[in-house]
């Protein structure tokens, strides 16, 4: 008859009857320095593990580990997510909502009525009022925000979400509308020297921080399906002329790019004159167009990708 040999019950997963001898540091009885000296090692930067050794990774050695650690975060948890194609906006941090605008002009005109022949006060009255007068771009923009992330909220697969670079200004303003709707929208902030934060209406689970611009310039473009630039400084001018040498020469797939606000964009920046110089080709004054309302800037994207013969809307 064939006799079995008894089953050991499984080992703990972790704990053990007996401890293993590295469990317990020498004892003093055989060097009474031997526990300072063990504590002295365990304390070394050495000892730290690679992984959480915040010093050891900020190592300019180790800039090969933090460029990937920059692209993977975001990139696994916007997969994760299911955002997988998004409609990117940029603009001016310091365009605020009408009724912050109206505030601060209303506070320069009260200081300026008490301090009349103060220079630096009108020069600062005019700029507010200037940033008054371009506020209602933030309503196009939350509105525009609204458009977007209210198209297939169904769809499973193409579902277009809002990125912005999760700042002030247009950016919350897109962030906002998709906000209002209950949709998810995501934001890239950079971390700089100085503190920030991210405006309130990014959803929280897609908000990251990027140490290189680089990366974040990546993952704007990554997923994008059009930009779009609301009036804005050094910042959106970076953007904008970065995605449109990319699409000039081709390194990526032309996509949809809208300049918000044709008074603002022809004097900020001279395209024909640039033509004229013979610096850039006519045919590059087509890799953008001018728009002025939120639905105008949505339905010539929607007309762009129905043209393009992929039409963004398909939902699948």
């Amino acid at each position: 008859m064939k006799q079995y040999h008894a089953i050991p019950t499984p080992a703990h997963p972790r704990k053990r009857r007996e401890a293993l001898p590295w469990q317990q540091p020498k004892a003093t009885q055989e060097d009474p320095e031997a526990l300072q000296r063990v504590q002295t090692i365990l304390n070394s930067p050495s000892y730290r593990r690679a992984d959480i050794d915040i010093e050891f990774l900020a190592r300019d050695g180790l800039r090969g580990v933090r460029l990937q650690i920059d692209y993977l975060k975001p990139e696994l948890l916007l997969e994760e997510h299911e955002i997988h194609q998004t409609i990117v906006v940029f603009g001016s941090t310091r365009i605020c909502e009408p009724a912050a605008a109206l505030r601060k002009v209303d506070v320069l005109r009260a200081a300026l009525a008490a301090d009349a022949s103060n220079k630096d006060l009108v020069r600062q009255l005019g700029i507010a009022e200037r940033i008054h007068a371009k506020s209602h771009y933030y309503e196009v923009a939350r509105e525009f925000g609204r458009l977007v992330s209210s198209a297939n909220r169904g769809a499973r697969k193409h579902h277009t979400a809002i990125m912005t670079g999760g700042g002030p200004g247009m950016m919350e303003a897109a962030n906002r509308g998709a906000f209002d709707v209950g949709a998810k929208s995501v934001g890239l902030n950079i971390s700089l020297p100085h503190e920030q934060y991210p405006n309130p209406y990014v959803t929280p689970e897609l908000c990251f921080s990027f140490h290189y611009f680089a990366l974040r310039k990546l993952h704007f473009l990554l997923r994008a399906k059009a930009l779009v630039a609301f009036p804005g400084g050094y910042g959106t001018l970076d953007e904008l002329f970065e995605v449109l040498t990319l699409i000039q020469t081709r390194k990526i797939r032309p996509i949809p790019v809208v300049l918000v606000g044709e008074a603002y964009w022809r004097r900020a920046v001279d395209i024909d004159f640039l033509v004229e110089e013979g610096v850039i080709d006519s045919e590059d004054r087509e890799l953008f167009w001018f728009a002025e309302t939120a639905q105008e800037i949505w339905d010539g994207i929607l007309c762009w990708h129905d043209a393009s013969g992929e039409p963004l809307h398909a939902a699948i």
